[in-house]
This record gives C-alpha cells, structure tokens and sequence, in this order.
C-alpha cells in the first residue's frame, strides 16, 4: 500500500487540528487548543487504484510577522522534510489568515519546488462573516487549487483530502 505524508500549514486558529479531526475521526469539537510543535494522524482511503495510507502532520501554526523568519520556525522546516503534499489552510473570517498562506506557498514554492500544494479556505460555515469577494480574488490572483470547507459540518473535507491522494498515486 503506498503511503504518503501531507503536512498542514497555516497561521494559528484557522482550524487545522479541526479538519484533521474531521477526516480521520469524524467529529468536531469547540475546544481550542493551540498546536505545539506537530500531531501526526493516519488514515487509509480507498481509491479506484487501490489503498492508500495518508500519514497527516498537523504542524503549529505559523507566525503572521513580515520576515521568513517568523513565518516558518526551523522545526516546521524540519517537519517537512519527506513531505510529498501540503495543504495550506486559512480562516476565510480573517484576511489575514488567507495573506499568510500565500505567503507560505510562495515559500514552499522556493524551498520545495514540484510539491503539490492546495489551499483550504476553512470556516465555510461563516461564511456570511467572509470578507466580500475574499475567495474569488485570492483564486484569481493565483494558479493554486482551492477547497472551500468547514470542520464544523464537514463540508469539503472528506473530498478534498480524497481528491489530493488521487494526486498524489497517480504521480506515482
């Protein structure tokens, strides 16, 4: 069975924990608690090719400061190392959030050129506290596919993590 490492990436409180625990254990939870360092769960998906085992780092969240530095601490580039994916994930109740993952991406672009990366703009729930027109600028300004979701209904979870291990078995 092939076996691929995802790791999510994001500024703080965006809800990466959240749609982890979405995906592989199909519940959501209202606690908050801030993510030191990284969680690591799995899950097997089935495909039409066949099992595939997604091995998901839940990393810390990244700093929302204007230096490489306090975007990404050493550890986070330390957990990236074997990566074969990565899912950027940003609040779509905060802009800020949103300008965070693409400046990630555009780190990830240099540092780890040919990975694939796809956006998650959480929170579609709220989606009546999004910002006007948020998605479709960020999605016309930049070639990256985006998932619009939501941890708390599940909305888009399920199939945008089954659509990424497509991706990546038929890279293989």
């Amino acid at each position: 069975m092939n076996s691929f490492k995802i790791c999510l990436m994001g500024a703080f409180s965006v809800g990466k924990t959240s749609l982890v625990r979405r995906f592989v254990h199909e519940v959501f939870d209202q606690r908050y608690t801030t993510t030191l360092g990284v969680k690591i769960e799995t899950r097997e998906v089935e495909l039409d090719s066949g099992p595939v085992k997604l091995v998901i780092w839940d990393m810390e969240g990244a700093d929302n400061g204007d230096r490489e530095a306090e975007l990404v601490s050493s550890r986070m580039k330390a957990y990236l190392k074997g990566v074969n994916s990565v899912m950027l994930v940003a609040d779509g109740t905060r802009a800020v959030t949103v300008r965070t993952a693409w400046r990630l991406q555009e780190w990830l672009h240099r540092e780890w050129p040919g990975i694939p990366v796809v956006m998650l703009l959480n929170k579609s729930d709220l989606q009546d506290k999004w910002q006007p027109g948020l998605q479709q600028k960020e999605e016309s300004s930049k070639s990256l596919l985006c998932f619009t979701t939501s941890a708390l209904s599940g909305e888009n979870v399920e199939d945008t993590f089954r659509h990424l291990a497509r991706q990546l078995s038929e890279k293989q």
